[in-house]
């Protein structure tokens, strides 16, 4: 892999970790189109580190709050009375929860079918399907209009749901994000609550994802240069960042579903020329 091909898979993990499309199913065609025979996976969990640190700039005064908070829980605890009505009353607090409760189910079935996961990765007639269930799901979301429920109404059923969801997502070709939006909008989620929630979920998600793919002898195993490397992982953050801009912008505007006409003719596509 060369700087070019790094830099260029780098801008399709940052486009398509946070537009709902597929991140993962557009590196498989990408590399599967570049002619790799197997998977890069430092490689891929570099990438996922650039786009890691893109949400954490976009989300940094909102992360750094939480963290505040959370230091000083013990005593706002004390303040409020107990646990229960300081997660009823303080935001912070309530997302934290969620998370952690959203994290569960991501983390159960990543842990059962990672290895799984890991084989299709580069199982393009997969990634096709997925492609146009994805498609699907966010086409539904049509119909959704501004008014939903907003954080202080997220319950742990609503947060489970939308874990178990992005859980799923670690097949190639479901987006995650596009795939937690579409919940939490079908859940009656008002939709700039949905794009935070599903944003601040993936942080957890993508750390997990990175630690279960380090495994001991990868870096020794990694054929791409330390160039090719800081190139496509600085491409990921930036192009990242600004994708994720945007798609806050589109979503609050209520345009989510504009991205299933791209999913469904990728999809068609790419199973047409591989019949040819």
């Amino acid at each position: 892999m060369n700087l070019f091909q790094a830099i260029i898979l780098g801008t399709v993990q940052g486009l398509t970790e946070f537009l709902p499309v597929s991140s993962s199913g557009h590196l498989v065609l990408f590399q599967h189109f570049f002619g790799f025979q197997e998977p890069e996976l430092f490689f891929d969990i570099c990438l996922h580190a650039g786009t890691l640190v893109a949400i954490v700039l976009v989300f940094f005064k909102e992360i750094w709050s939480i963290l505040k908070t959370l230091a000083r829980l013990p005593a706002l605890s004390r303040e409020t009375g107990g646990f229960k009505p300081l997660f009823k009353s303080n935001e912070d607090v309530r997302i934290s929860v969620l998370i952690l409760s959203g994290t569960i189910p991501t983390g159960i079935l990543g842990i059962l079918f990672h290895e799984v996961a890991d084989r299709l990765f580069s199982n393009v007639p997969l990634v096709r399907g997925m492609m146009l269930v994805t498609g699907s799901l966010l086409w539904i979301t049509r119909g959704f209009k501004t008014s939903g429920r907003p954080l202080r109404e997220m319950g742990l059923k609503d947060a489970l749901i939308v874990g178990f969801v992005q859980g799923i997502s670690i097949l190639p070709g479901i987006s995650r994000s596009g795939s937690t939006i579409s919940a939490a909008l079908i859940l009656g989620i008002d939709r700039e609550t949905a794009g935070r929630y599903s944003f601040l979920l993936s942080i957890p998600a993508i750390v997990g994802a990175m630690v279960m793919g380090f495994e001991s002898g990868l870096l020794e195993k990694c054929s791409v240069s330390p160039t090719a490397l800081a190139g496509g992982t600085l491409a990921a953050t930036v192009i990242g960042y600004l994708a994720l801009k945007i798609l806050l912008r589109i979503i609050k505007h209520g345009r989510f579903y504009t991205f299933s006409p791209y999913c469904w003719p990728v999809g068609i596509l790419t199973m047409i020329f591989s019949w040819l």
